[in-house]
């Protein structure tokens, strides 16, 4: 009786996450647990030094996804069967790289698949860890730092990845660069310049070891990035209720819905974004996924202690790895809600970031529309409404850097993406105190005595898989070119006209912006307005930012993406990360710029829209000790998917 009645409950218990479970939705802290057990019961647990690098949720089949919303849409109570859950992991053991897709339903590691291709998986936690600490019993770095007449016990070390520059690579490298506190909480800021430390992660110790030479130590004072205390950190508006709700992961808020996930590579995922149509009344499809794909973040100094310092840091360590929990009053309002995020460690073991994302609604203070009309006899007609918008958000601290992600929702049907530089700089310590000093090119500015705060770059490169109204889309270009105005009657002599062309393939929807003046639009060729306009979204550009360093050179190899800031791929569901799925160490042999060599037709065709957010970073004193914010990013906005501006329905 107890047997069957063990039975009863496991049947219940399935039915019942069949019936919650979206098929989106990141694992849970109970998969990834399965995951690790399976693994672990499996002949992969003889190899030496098993380490999980990669747990996420093997996506099932896009079709097959639109078909269960559809399904739980229109009737939930006919809603079909959630597809079946499965695991794709990358797991480390021996030196190999093994690839795995587990079916949790029936607890089967159905493939397992040795990579041999190039580049490595993402460091976990644990090894960048472990680096970081050899350097402290290591003879000849102790050595080093009695010559400099530090104290061992003050000095703290950080991992680097290294790239790629042509050689042939058999083993996962890091170098370790170390920083004096001595008296400053902001480790960054003191460097200890001279020391190159190379370490085989594999087998956790040090290869090569160099002292080239001795540079002032950047003094302490002045370097604290806290806030004084005192200062309020009190929210003086957004003080109202949520405004939204959330079932599970999928949140929503006025006449939008989506799904909210998140991973240890991407971080934050929005996913099955609609709007809804007060005319038509429905939802119609928007975003199918969108989150940030791979980001290059190129240091502009090519001397021996810099050089290697040009990092893809969500292929080599993960924007999910690295979130932050984020600080009530600080990082979001209020009026915020949280959501954790769960991840598997380098054991496959269960990790939870608490508070990894809010959300919240924003009542910036902005416009959202207006008009004052003072041409109807005897009246003076004002109307207008204020912006109010609701904003999901994550953190993620990589080294000095911490990047805010938002995915902000807009009543209009805006979808406005924004990015957030802020943290401390990277600096390289120097005999200079005063820029008159200075005779060579120290490949940035001096922001403090002793202190050169490094030039250097940052893209960020969004994955966006838009399906406007549907999943058959075309990109088209609406170009405005001059015309000469003859013939018309008046005494104009030009004007400007609209020029539209659609992508055919590949090569001619990828971009280098600001070259000439264009609306750049994803259709549904497939639906019209009741006026015949094509229905679509916008792409509203931030700055034309591209990289700027020779197509030769290895690191824009490995990023060659970054030459362009738009392009347009079909979609493909393996083909989410730009830089290649293994980034670490890789040769720029897969990725975007690979796949779009295909040519692939894309005019109505499911497609993927990729779009680069760039910044060139001179730094300067005020930058130091650290970043206020730097703001960035770009918007997704409607253009005739509407029969008319959707604030007044």
């Amino acid at each position: 009786m107890t047997v069957l009645f063990i039975a009863l409950v496991l049947i219940l218990q399935c039915c019942f996450i069949a019936s919650v479970y979206h098929p989106l939705d990141p694992l849970s802290s109970t998969e990834i647990n399965k995951v690790r057990l399976l693994v672990q019961k499996s002949q992969l647990a003889k190899l030496p030094n098993l380490t999980f690098h990669y747990v996420d949720i093997e996506e099932p089949e896009k079709a097959v996804v639109l078909k269960w919303l559809s399904s739980s849409s229109s009737n939930p109570k006919s809603r079909i069967s959630t597809p079946p859950r499965r695991a794709h992991v990358v797991v480390r053991g021996g030196g190999d790289t093994h690839e795995l897709v587990v079916d949790l339903g029936t607890n089967i590691i159905i493939s397992d698949h040795v990579y041999t291709g190039n580049g490595y998986p993402p460091f976990t936690f644990n090894e960048l860890f472990k680096a970081s600490k050899l350097p402290l019993t290591y003879p000849k770095f102790k050595k080093s730092i009695s010559t400099r007449g530090l104290n061992l016990s003050e000095v703290s070390c950080i991992p680097f990845t290294i790239g790629w520059y042509g050689e042939h690579i058999t083993r996962r490298d890091l170098k370790v660069e170390c920083c004096y506190r001595g008296g400053s909480v902001n480790v960054f800021t003191r460097p200890i310049e001279g020391i190159t430390i190379l370490v085989d992660v594999d087998l956790m110790k040090i290869t090569m070891y160099t002292d080239r030479f001795i540079a002032p130590l950047p003094k302490a004072e002045g370097t604290d990035f806290q806030i004084p205390k005192g200062k309020s950190h009190s929210d003086h508006c957004n003080k109202t209720g949520s405004g939204f709700s959330i079932e599970g992961h999928k949140v929503k808020w006025e006449n939008w819905v989506f799904h909210v996930g998140f991973n240890a590579r991407a971080g934050m995922v929005i996913s099955t974004a609609s709007v809804f149509d007060a005319i038509k009344k429905k939802f119609r499809s928007v975003l199918y996924r969108g989150h940030v794909s791979e980001t290059f973040v190129p240091y502009m100094d090519p001397t021996n202690e810099w050089y290697f310092r040009t990092f893809m840091d969500i292929g080599e360590f993960g924007f999910g790895r690295s979130a932050d929990t984020l600080q009530p009053l600080i990082d979001c309002p209020g009026n915020a809600e949280y959501l954790d995020g769960v991840m598997a460690g380098a054991a496959g073991e269960v990790q939870k970031v608490p508070r990894a994302i809010c959300i919240f609604e924003r009542y910036s203070g902005d416009v959202a529309m207006r008009h004052t009309e003072i041409n109807v006899p005897g009246k003076l007609i004002r109307s207008g409404q204020q912006e109010k918008t609701l904003v999901v958000r994550m953190v993620a601290t990589v080294g000095n850097y911490d990047y805010v992600l938002d995915w902000e929702f807009k009543q209009s049907g805006t979808i406005k993406v924004g990015v957030g530089l802020t943290g401390v700089l990277e600096v390289k310590a120097t005999s200079y105190t005063n820029a008159d000093q200075i005779t060579e090119n120290v490949h940035g500015t001096l922001v403090s005595e002793n202190t050169v705060a490094v030039n250097h770059d940052h893209f960020l490169t969004y994955y966006l898989d838009l399906d406007v109204d549907g999943i058959d889309n075309s990109f088209v270009k609406a170009k405005m070119k001059t015309s000469r105005a003859n013939g018309v009657g008046s005494s104009r002599k030009s004007y400007w006209t609209v020029v539209k062309e659609t992508a055919k393939t590949e090569a001619d929807a990828r971009l280098r912006l600001g070259l000439e003046p264009a609306d750049l639009l994803i259709v549904n060729p497939n639906r019209k307005t009741r006026l015949g306009n094509q229905v679509g979204y916008r792409l509203v550009t931030g700055q034309p930012v591209t990289s700027l360093l020779a197509d030769d050179d290895y690191p824009q190899i490995r990023a060659s993406y970054t030459k362009y800031q738009v392009w347009v791929t079909a979609y493909n569901k393996s083909e989410r990360w730009a830089g290649g799925f293994y980034a670490d160490r890789s040769h720029g042999d897969d990725g975007l710029a690979v796949w779009s060599k295909r040519d692939r037709a894309i005019e109505n065709k499911d497609i993927v829209l990729w779009y680069t957010v760039g910044f060139h970073h001179i730094p300067y004193q005020e930058d130091f000790p650290a970043m206020p914010t730097l703001h960035g990013g770009f918007e997704l906005s409607p253009a005739n998917i509407f029969e008319s501006n959707p604030l007044l329905k």
